[in-house]
């Protein structure tokens, strides 16, 4: 496994060499998934029913999920570690805020959002520091304010180096099962509400879990 920083530059990078071409593919994925839309709708409610407030988007990507999160009424704003997707982002949803930043050092003042969505970004995380990653996703978090994690499933690591049209990558890719992400969400106090699996029988599965901060 690469060291702490070698992995975060790598990841930083590759995401700046893709992020013109990601931006294309994804752009109206969840529009034409019926799945995505009805866990952002549960998750909207979920903000509103805990008293509404800012939202954060970590991993935000090219602000797909921040938009749509944006349309269904909340205060949404997106955090990335790559720059040139945190642009990308900028220029396509000119309305709201992104901002560069990792989620292993997340720049949020403590109680500060009523949520927090996760979708696919934790998948380039290393093990030994999702603990820590949610622990700063627990201290960010308002009292009662729900959490939203989108990952892929599995138990191997593999490194990926090229994506999105062909272009080079170096990153790795972690897939994990959702009892092990759920254990520990509740070492960090979260309490998990529900699970549910995309595609469970096909090649790539993902599963959603959604959580609360205790």
């Amino acid at each position: 496994m690469p060291l702490v920083d070698d992995w975060l530059a790598d990841t930083r990078t590759s995401y700046d060499t893709v992020a013109v071409a990601y931006a294309d593919q994804v752009r109206g994925a969840i529009a034409e998934r019926r799945y995505l839309r009805t866990a952002l709708a549960l998750f909207a409610e979920d903000v509103r029913e805990a008293g509404g407030g800012p939202v954060a988007d970590v991993g935000c990507g090219s602000g797909e999920v921040t938009a749509h999160l944006g349309g269904l009424g909340l205060d949404a704003f997106g955090i990335d570690l790559s720059p040139g997707m945190v642009d990308v982002a900028r220029r396509a949803h000119p309305g709201l805020r992104f901002e560069v930043g990792s989620m292993t050092e997340l720049d949020l003042p403590a109680a500060s959002v009523a949520g927090l969505v996760a979708w696919q970004s934790l998948i380039h995380v290393p093990d030994d520091l999702v603990p820590t990653v949610f622990g700063h996703f627990h201290r960010a978090l308002r009292p009662g304010g729900p959490l939203h994690l989108l990952f892929h499933v599995g138990d191997e690591t593999r490194l990926k180096t090229a994506g999105y049209g062909g272009h080079p990558m170096k990153v790795h890719v972690h897939r994990r099962r959702p009892e092990r992400v759920a254990t520990w969400l509740r070492e960090a106090g979260f309490e998990v509400e529900a699970q549910l699996l995309l595609d469970p029988e096909g090649e790539a599965p993902q599963a959603f879990l959604f959580a609360r901060r205790g």
